[in-house]
């Protein structure tokens, strides 16, 4: 519905900063503490915003305030628009990493911190000695939450549907490997279906479950697996490889890295199995600042190289530069 030139006249600044903070805080009391406004204020303005529009905009579940369809569809726009004019006014200065001094930070799970962590450090110190390098450890649970608290300056990880004022941009998909011990487990180069089913298997899973997307992939064959032990994070896959005769599905990324630190076996799954889109989730205001773009493009620049130098088949999307 294409708005008249009195309902728009109706629609100033400080109505669109309400409704953004409002979209991100799903609570009057604190979005008017982050407007510096008291809560009669915020209300006269989200009124103002419903005449104008014509919609609830928000509606109360509990004790938080949950966006119409209409709201969900107007909010990317309107956070693009604040973008715009923060951009526009905020004083530009070319960023300069050879005299900055302070810190980069950024969000990772432990699959990609262990195929680009080390690379990303060794090059900062190069171009930006001055700065360090902070790694946080990010599941995308929490990303968001903690990408608004300022945790990080992005996350890289596999990513929910972003709120409207994030940006989630790909960066490849990532497929899987198995990986176990030649030493240990003896098979064949070619892994058959029988074979993979019926190896003992290590599973990764932060909270301890057992069973994954693999195991609905292989029962669609007809096939189940035995697990024998689940371990918490990447890290402690290796030794529990190295003294078992047992096999793991891993992301490539972290396999390949895996295979040539600990002298471990890899090779193809013996079935089709799902791809994680791996995404770089930052926040819309830090889309036209010079530290923070030149710190994106820095990680897009080592995390292609070293998925190039491990011999992953995939290559880095530029979107997120």
């Amino acid at each position: 519905m294409m708005m008249n030139d009195a309902t728009l006249r109706k629609i100033d600044l400080n109505l669109l900063l309400a409704f953004s903070v409002l979209m991100q805080e799903r609570n009057v009391s604190r979005a008017a503490e982050r407007l510096l406004l008291g809560q009669p204020g915020l209300s006269a303005a989200l009124r103002r915003l419903r005449e104008a529009l014509d919609d609830e905009l928000f509606v109360r579940v509990g004790r938080s305030l949950q966006p119409t369809p209409r709201a969900l569809s107007i909010a990317p726009a309107i956070e693009d628009a604040l973008s715009g004019i923060e951009r526009a006014i905020r004083p530009q200065a070319d960023f300069d990493p050879a005299s900055w001094q302070g810190e980069f930070r950024i969000g990772m799970c432990d699959n990609l911190e262990s195929a680009f962590f080390g690379p990303l450090a060794a090059r900062l110190l190069q171009l930006s000695p001055g700065a360090r390098l902070i790694g946080i450890a990010s599941e995308k649970r929490n990303a968001a939450r903690r990408l608004d608290e300022g945790v990080f300056d992005f996350s890289v990880s596999v990513h929910d549907e972003p709120a409207s004022w994030h940006i989630r941009a790909p960066l490849f998909n990532q497929a899987s490997i198995c990986i176990y011990d030649d030493a240990q487990l003896q098979l064949k180069a070619q892994l058959s279906l029988e074979d993979f089913a019926s190896a003992a298997h290590v599973t990764v899973s932060f909270e301890g479950n057992a069973s994954t997307s693999i195991d609905i992939a292989l029962s669609r064959t007809g096939h189940l697996r035995r697990v024998v032990a689940t371990v918490p994070r990447f890290s402690a896959l290796p030794t529990a490889l190295r003294a078992m005769p047992v096999i793991a599905i891993v992301p490539e990324s972290i396999g390949r890295c895996m295979a040539q630190l600990h002298g471990l076996t890899i090779c193809e799954p013996p079935l089709p199995l799902p791809v994680d889109p791996v995404t770089m989730l930052y926040r819309r205001v830090d889309q036209a600042d010079g530290r923070a773009r030149w710190f994106r493009r820095l990680f897009l620049d080592v995390a292609g190289e070293a998925l190039e130098a491990s011999g992953c088949r995939v290559a880095i999307s530029r979107a997120a530069a």
